[in-house]
């Protein structure tokens, strides 16, 4: 059992940078994959990247385009979502999730999820 706590949301200017963290519980956080998505208002969760296990290889969407950089620290079960360049089409909650196995692009694969954090920019 993991439970995923995530941080970090607010409110920013287009262009400004955030950083997200999602902290986990449990002893064995290097056992799972971590995937970050996202859900805007009136639109359908999608995937934004993901880190392996051991957190040296990632993987992000297209529309990320350079702008954002997932790590891991397993020793303090955290993984993190650093975000610049940041538009107001960005606005969403974010979620991390984790997954037993290798990252994937698809949410319904992954066993656990955050509640979430609102990331929210302003033009």
């Amino acid at each position: 059992q993991v439970q995923l706590v995530e941080s970090g949301g607010g409110l920013v200017q287009a262009g400004g940078s955030l950083r997200l963290s999602c902290a986990a519980s449990g002893r064995t956080f290097s056992s799972y994959s971590m995937g970050w998505f996202r859900q805007a208002p009136g639109k359908e969760r999608e995937f934004v990247g993901a880190i392996n296990r051991s957190g040296d290889t990632t993987y992000y969407a297209d529309f990320v385009k350079g702008r954002f950089t997932i790590s891991r620290d397993n020793a303090k079960n955290t993984v993190y979502l650093q975000m610049n360049s940041l538009q107001p089409e960005d606005t969403a909650v974010y979620y991390c999730a984790a997954r037993q196995g290798s990252y994937s692009t698809s949410g319904i694969l992954y066993e656990y999820w955050g509640q979430g954090t609102q990331v929210t920019v302003s033009s």
